[in-house]
């Protein structure tokens, strides 16, 4: 009887060891993937400041193009409204969601800027414009990688979460899914553009 005893206490001690152990690995993994994700906002709130400097200094050559100037201020006033008046939830869906339209359509706006630059030699050659795209693309290429390690972290957190045992502590604590952040435009990668080689 007494031998019972002992194997029960030392069953229960195991599975509170168990618990803990994987209530801090999954609290550990959360952490990294939300730090993650305040990297990815430093960076946008930088790409966001860097645009009107950018267009202002474009609107000297650019006076007919209106219409792109217009919709990357558009865009960016819109994604940067959606950063400054939510607490980013990588755990909603919907605000992920929402939040990576918003990136996206700037992303595709600064696209369509850059694709104008290129069309005028002038604008090209001046050296703030030179300057504040070189910059511009320094931030794009941060973004890249901020998102990739959040991504990374999900990836870990969300399996972590996920596979069993571990499942039955994060569903009896509340561990959410956490959501990729994924920019890219969907309609422009289908219509990547067809080399003719000959």
């Amino acid at each position: 009887m007494k031998m019972f005893v002992w194997l029960f206490i030392a069953f229960v001690v195991l599975v509170v060891v168990f618990g803990v152990s994987v209530f801090n690995r999954l609290v550990r993994a959360r952490n990294q993937a939300k730090n993650g994700f305040a990297q990815i906002d430093v960076q946008l709130k930088r790409r966001h400041d860097l645009i009107p400097n950018l267009v202002e200094t474009a609107k000297r050559y650019l006076s007919h193009e209106e219409e792109t100037l217009t919709r990357v201020i558009s865009a960016r006033n819109h994604a940067q409204d959606l950063q400054d008046s939510n607490k980013h939830q990588p755990d909603s869906l919907e605000h992920m969601a929402l939040f990576a339209k918003a990136e996206g359509m700037l992303s595709k706006a600064l696209s369509q800027f850059s694709a104008v630059v290129e069309a005028y030699p002038e604008l090209k050659a001046d050296s703030m414009i030179k300057e504040l795209m070189d910059e511009l693309t320094n931030t794009e290429n941060r973004i890249g990688f901020a998102r990739q390690h959040y991504n990374d972290s999900v990836m870990f957190y969300n399996n972590d979460r996920e596979v069993f045992p571990n499942n039955l502590v994060s569903t009896t604590f509340g561990f959410r899914p956490l959501s990729p952040l994924v920019f890219e435009d969907r309609e422009a990668i289908a219509q990547a553009p067809i080399v003719n080689m000959g």
